[in-house]
């Protein structure tokens, strides 16, 4: 079955705006193929034990094999946090992160309520489980090279989505993102947003989050991504209509 490209005038005269379904299809299937390369892991919060009173904030972008370690503990220990995207080519928020630590090396993670800043994704899961988990390591970011043999996996599934800076504009207040790092079509909407290069607040909410409920008492319902965008009053689900909306209000 064919699509008509977007903006396209077919014979009828009339204009369709369709999104290119192949592409689409395309991209769901290989978010899945990076999520069953790490069997799953990053959908729940079992792990959690007390949160800070502000935001970690973490340096990143979402095809590092690395930085996926990190978003993934976040979810473990039901942690929320300031995302700066640093996409390859991105000049928003890299040189911003070299300039803070002295090496241009994600993910780096800064965390105001302890005045902690660091590197290295074992380090950072690390200090996470002791300051905010229960102290244990869940199995799936302890196991060496098997766990980065796993996401670097997850990297080449989805290999040229979410690595490179594309050209945007800047929102003035952060957006936020209601998520589940496990989940395929929460990873398309988080690429897009690195792409990007908009910063965004990540609320996660795995199976077994303390914030579920909360959640679900502010969209209607429980489903992952849910996009809120302060500075249009946007609020949405559905990774296909959340990406549209990025791209069209932010991209150049």
């Amino acid at each position: 079955m064919g699509w008509t490209p977007i903006g396209a005038v077919p014979r009828s005269g009339r204009r369709v705006v369709e999104a290119p379904l192949m592409g689409r299809t395309v991209d769901v299937f290989t978010s899945y193929g990076a999520s069953v390369a790490r069997l799953g892991f990053g959908l729940a919060a079992s792990h959690g034990r007390s949160q800070p009173d502000k935001l970690l904030e973490l340096y990143e972008f979402e095809a590092c094999p690395f930085c996926r370690k990190v978003r993934e503990a976040l979810v473990a220990y039901d942690l929320d946090a300031k995302v700066f995207p640093c996409p390859q080519g991105g000049t928003r928020f890299r040189p911003v992160a070299t300039a803070l630590g002295g090496r241009a090396m994600f993910p780096y993670l800064v965390d105001p309520n302890t005045g902690t800043a660091m590197y290295e994704s074992d380090d950072i899961v690390r200090y996470l489980a002791t300051t905010y988990g229960d102290g244990v390591v869940p199995l799936a970011l302890r196991l060496g090279p098997l766990t980065m043999v796993s996401s670097g996996l997850a990297s080449v599934a989805r290999v040229g989505h979410g690595g490179k800076a594309r050209p945007s504009k800047l929102p003035a207040e952060a957006l936020e993102l209601y998520n589940m790092e496990g989940s395929p079509f929460c990873r398309l909407v988080r690429e897009a947003l690195c792409e990007l290069e908009i910063p965004y607040v990540v609320r996660n909410v795995g199976h077994g989050s303390s914030r579920r409920a909360a959640f679900v008492a502010r969209s209607g319902k429980q489903m992952v991504p849910y996009l809120v965008d302060p500075n249009t009053g946007a609020a949405m689900f559905e990774s296909a209509d959340i990406v549209a909306y990025l791209n069209r209000t932010y991209g150049a």
